[in-house]
């Protein structure tokens, strides 16, 4: 059966010929799909990446940017759909760059992302893992704790906009690759008292009561898969300090009244003014973790509790561990309760705040705000176990070569990003480590995005 689906564009566009005429759109059949969300398919020698398709689908690309040997392009329309193709539930999906995946059906996207994750182990990492990739579901919406939401205005969807008239501004996401604003209605990835916010502060722009100077908007809840009595923390960020702060404050405590804490910060001028405490809390597997307005935490309200035991709370005992990258705690506390004593290295000064309150009365964690790689290299000792949690872009070279040399027995890796991952991975075992097992956890359901945890043994 042919479909016909059309799309609006998500990349800004750039030239694609040397004349001023449009491109015209290629006809392509998608092989398959990267890791990043798009498609891959060849055109007169060239590899072609689109986005929103499925391997098998037939579509019409049209070509934004072209270089010697490859060529991205939006989605035209798709000439003939894959069987597994699904309309998107956000009436915003294919503008708004927050989602890739909303036309694959759930189950499906946990196999390509699998997929995806094997074959950029092998590709960037040389490692041809053949071995079980355990999943780890989630539910498909309604999983975020965590959103950052843009203020711009509706004339432009930029962030210039005329200070008299602040009810033009409009709140919502940027389009990929673009700084203009796709305000959004609606947002189903949201947790309900997150999409609760978002209305909320939709609505008070429209009215013009909010401040004028506001152009981005942090939310963070605590709310469980229960949905009982969730509580919010929202950092305000403005491009000059609002006047009459206490008074918007007040206003917006009292439309929504699940905030536990409320934050304006103006960067340019480092000034900050909190009504409320600064903080929440937020239970984990039993445990209660404090989380600050300047603290990470994972965004997935259903699968921590999973990550936390995988990663930490089934590790076998020991005497030391390290926990690098350590946020809040939320590995610390689980491997306190199988290991006489567990380093916890955050570099970041809020999340060690919220680290040294989290393991406070527990005499096994000892907190060390530091940066990681400052800490190996003065770290002298035998752990048993090192737990690493970077950011995106994954470990140094340094940080690898100082783990090597530390050899402790296992460590476990836990990235948000495949690519820097089979890179580390790579130098782990050319440093004499062996890949245990691999663990998908999809925090990010119809998105590109995964979270991975894997498990290596050090070779006697």
């Amino acid at each position: 059966m042919k479909r016909r689906f059309d799309f609006k564009p998500r990349q800004k566009p750039h030239a694609a010929t040397s004349d001023s005429s449009p491109p015209q759109p290629i006809d392509v059949t998608i092989e398959k799909l990267i890791y990043g969300g798009d498609g891959l398919a060849h055109h007169e020698g060239a590899t072609v990446f689109v986005p929103f398709v499925l391997p098998s689908e037939r579509v019409a690309a049209e070509p934004l940017e072209r270089k010697k040997d490859f060529l991205r392009a939006k989605l035209g329309r798709v000439i003939e759909a894959s069987p597994e193709r699904v309309e998107p539930s956000c009436p915003h999906f294919g503008v708004c760059g927050g989602c890739d995946y909303q036309h694959i059906p759930y189950d499906a996207q946990l196999r390509y992302k699998t997929e995806i994750l094997r074959e950029t182990l092998r590709r960037t990492g040389k490692i041809d893992w053949t071995g079980e990739i355990q999943n780890h579901a989630s539910e498909a919406w309604r999983y975020r704790n965590r959103a950052q939401w843009k203020v711009r205005s509706a004339a432009t969807g930029t962030a210039e906009s005329d200070a008299a008239h602040p009810a033009t501004m409009e709140i919502g996401y940027f389009r990929a690759q673009s700084a203009l604003l796709c305000a959004v209605r609606d947002c189903p990835i949201l947790s309900p008292v997150l999409l609760k916010v978002l209305l909320s502060l939709r609505d008070a722009l429209a009215a013009g009561s909010l401040p004028r100077e506001l152009r981005e908007i942090e939310a963070f809840t605590n709310e469980d898969a229960s949905g009982a009595s969730p509580r919010v923390l929202l950092t305000l960020t403005a491009s000059g300090f609002p006047s009459r702060v206490a008074e918007h404050a007040k206003n917006i405590l009292a439309m929504i009244p699940e905030i536990e804490s409320l934050l304006v910060h103006d960067p340019r001028q480092d000034r900050m003014e909190l009504f409320g405490p600064g903080f929440l809390h937020y239970a984990v597997g039993g445990r209660m973790y404090r989380v600050g307005h300047f603290s990470f935490f994972q965004v997935n309200r259903f699968l921590a509790e999973g990550l936390a035991r995988e990663a930490a709370g089934s590790e076998e005992p020991g005497e030391l561990a390290l926990d690098l990258f350590a946020g809040v705690g939320i590995f610390a506390l689980p491997l306190a309760e199988r290991f006489q004593k567990v380093i916890a290295v955050e570099s970041n000064p809020a999340a060690a705040r919220d680290l040294e309150v989290n393991a406070r009365g527990n005499p096994a964690i000892d907190v060390r705000t530091a940066d990681v790689e400052e800490f190996l290299l003065k770290f002298r000792g035998a752990p048993d176990l090192v737990v690493v949690d970077p950011p995106r872009a994954g470990l140094t070279p340094e940080i690898v070569q100082r783990l090597v040399q530390i050899a402790p027995h296992r460590i476990t890796y836990v990235s948000c990003e495949p690519p820097t991952l089979a890179r580390d991975l790579r130098g782990f075992l050319e440093g004499r480590y062996e890949i245990s097992s691999i663990d998908l956890f999809d925090l990010f359901p119809q998105t590109a995005h995964m979270e991975t945890a894997v498990r290596l043994r050090r070779l006697t």
